[in-house]
């Protein structure tokens, strides 16, 4: 071993450390060390160190490309509401952290198995968030396992991530008869299963319960709104438990007025009617995630009138001065929105519950009001004496509900399209590089049809996942050019004599390691003429080996860059490195154990 190779894998280490003790956030660590070897070689001139150009090629993958435009198409998905008729059905509205997983595992595990798990985890990632929201669920206890559910369903068929198609195509190139679309599914199957299994017995006890510091139930901020059951609409003779009204926190439902007269104390068993106007009483957040919901809309008319486009705009609040003109008059008799171009929705005051229509509330100094309008009314009105403190609502931009079909109908045609063009995938050019023109198709698509803004889908891109991902692609380079993977995968084939099976669990723990260390396609790419070797000389068959590479390569669960989709949930978790370990170390050796336990009873040697 040379010594660049040795000065690559005392980065890594230096990494996986610093990682683990959590001194230095990951995007900046990732690109640190990124630069410590590109510097080397700046420095010393040799060619087993990534230079600039090689080293920052993974910032223009199309892996991570992709992942950066998924995110544009789950905002599409979100601003429309089709997220919520794509999988409530499979979700519905669990209250146990058990129920949720079992809710979101199995879907996970099975679309993925069709589709590439990159847009499958960017997909549930949102609904993730709302369940967490709803049932009070500690994030940390729900993202993980959707994401490692996504790698499970991936090793279920030849097409369900790229690092199959990888394989195959090295295959074809090296002249080795063909593998079958479910080939792999007598291995796949199982492992998935082993894993979601291994989630549902053990990841509530491994993966820690991380809580918000501050509950969104202490805010103080408690305001009164209406909204109105559409006619016609989906919500109409459902009852108040199954329209998930009594779900959203630090919210409840204070009465309903049905034909004139108030139902107050109104039971979960209740069912909606047309036109009933129900009074909430609630936090802000929950406030912005009624506004979202399907069948409901503000009961006041005063926002229908607003001269600004619905899809212009967001939701603001604003405290009302001892200055304000229309101090001591109802919001109607003042006539808020044409003086103000914004319609009030709701108003908070001492933390009381406001009885009376919103119109008829009566402003006082120090009341907040929860405004819908167009953004510029903040800028306007920052500095204006009428209110003392004037600000935007973060996500709070209405849902483009009549769009939903659309948005849908845009990521079929994605998925359609990308399953089509990846039946040409070889290991020059994998399935992601025929995902990303149908990504950005799509994401185009969902700017075009308006089912997102352009500044929506700018915001929406998390630039540290990419940071994060792109430098790990760029230190994989020098892992691979260094030689360092190669001569750790030739030091401990060599030991394991000519034992046809202890060579395969070396194969596959060594492809293992080095997809934790590396990419999944890099890790594959590197074991597979070792794999083939090994074979060859012991004069037994290539494809156990073939299998073992083939999951190794995707199963990396103890680190978060041993897959992408791991980097996808390591902010929203709320996650520490230490996490992936503590869930990640054993469900790989339970892979591993499945693994190479089946393969050579499927496959013979």
């Amino acid at each position: 071993m040379g010594w660049e190779a040795g000065l690559v894998l005392v980065v890594v280490v230096m990494m996986v450390v610093v990682l683990a003790m959590e001194w230095a956030p990951p995007d900046l660590l990732t690109i640190g060390c990124l630069l410590i070897l590109v510097v080397g070689q700046a420095v010393f001139g040799t060619k087993l160190l990534p230079d600039v150009n090689i080293a920052f090629r993974g910032f223009s993958s199309p892996s991570l490309i992709t992942v950066g435009v998924l995110f544009v198409i789950v905002t599409g998905l979100m601003q429309t509401g089709a997220m919520g008729l794509l999988t409530d059905r499979f979700v519905g509205r669990p209250q146990t952290v058990f129920s949720a997983q079992v809710r979101l595992l199995f879907p996970v595990t099975f679309l993925s198995a069709f589709l590439n798990n990159t847009p499958i985890v960017a997909m549930f990632m949102p609904v993730v968030d709302d369940i967490c929201k709803r049932t009070r669920i500690s994030p940390s206890k729900l993202y993980m396992p959707m994401a490692f559910a996504a790698t499970f369903g991936g090793v279920c068929t030849m097409i369900g991530t790229s690092t199959n198609l990888v394989v195959k195509g090295a295959m074809e190139k090296a002249g080795l008869p063909p593998m079958g679309f479910f080939d792999i599914t007598w291995i796949g199957l199982p492992c998935a299963l082993g894993g979601v299994i291994f989630m549902l017995l053990f990841s509530q006890k491994l993966l820690p319960d991380r809580k918000p510091a501050i509950s969104l139930s202490d805010d103080l901020r408690q305001y009164t709104v209406e909204m109105l059951v559409q006619a016609g609409g989906p919500l109409v003779n459902i009852s108040i438990r199954e329209a998930g009204l009594r779900s959203l926190p630090g919210l409840y439902l204070a009465e309903i007025e049905r034909d004139g007269q108030a139902l107050a104390a109104v039971g979960p068993n209740e069912r909606l009617q047309a036109n009933d106007r129900l009074v909430f009483v609630g936090i802000i957040e929950s406030v912005v995630d009624l506004r979202k919901m399907r069948g409901l809309a503000p009961a006041t008319d005063q926002v229908f009138k607003l001269d600004t486009p619905t899809s212009h705009r967001c939701l603001m609040e604003a405290v009302v001065s001892n200055r304000c003109p229309i101090i001591g008059s109802t919001i109607r008799d003042g006539h808020f929105r044409s003086r103000y171009n914004s319609a009030v929705i709701a108003v908070a005051r001492d933390g009381k519950h406001i009885p009376g229509k919103i119109g008829d509330i009566v402003l006082q100094p120090g009341d907040t009001l929860l405004l819908e309008g167009h953004p510029d009314f903040a800028t306007q009105q920052r500095n204006s004496s009428d209110f003392f403190l004037v600000s935007h609502v973060e996500n709070s931009e209405p849902i483009r509900h009549d769009r939903s079909w659309i948005a849908i109908a845009i990521l079929g045609g994605m998925i359609l399209l990308a399953s089509l063009l990846s039946r040409d995938a070889t290991p020059e050019r994998p399935a992601v590089d025929f995902l990303l023109p149908a990504a950005l198709i799509a994401a185009l698509a969902m700017i075009v049809t308006r089912c997102c803004t352009g500044t929506q889908a700018r915001q929406s891109i998390d630039w540290s996942v990419l940071i994060v991902i792109g430098a790990s692609l760029g230190i994989g380079e020098a892992i691979s050019l260094s030689g360092a993977a190669r001569y750790l995968s030739q030091q401990s084939i060599v030991l394991c004599g000519s034992n046809a099976w202890l060579q395969l669990v070396v194969i596959y723990f060594l492809t293992m390691i080095l997809t934790e260390l590396v990419t999944n396609n890099a890790a594959a790419v590197l074991m597979f003429p070792l794999a083939l070797e090994v074979s060859k000389t012991l004069g037994v068959s290539h494809v156990p080996f073939m299998i073992a590479i083939m999951i190794a390569a995707s199963m990396g669960f103890a680190t978060p860059f041993g897959y992408q989709t791991n980097l996808m949930v390591y902010g929203p978790g709320g996650y520490k490195f230490s996490d992936y370990l503590r869930v990640g170390i054993p469900l790989d050796l339970v892979m591993m154990a499945i693994t190479v336990a089946l393969t050579p009873l499927v496959f013979a040697f």
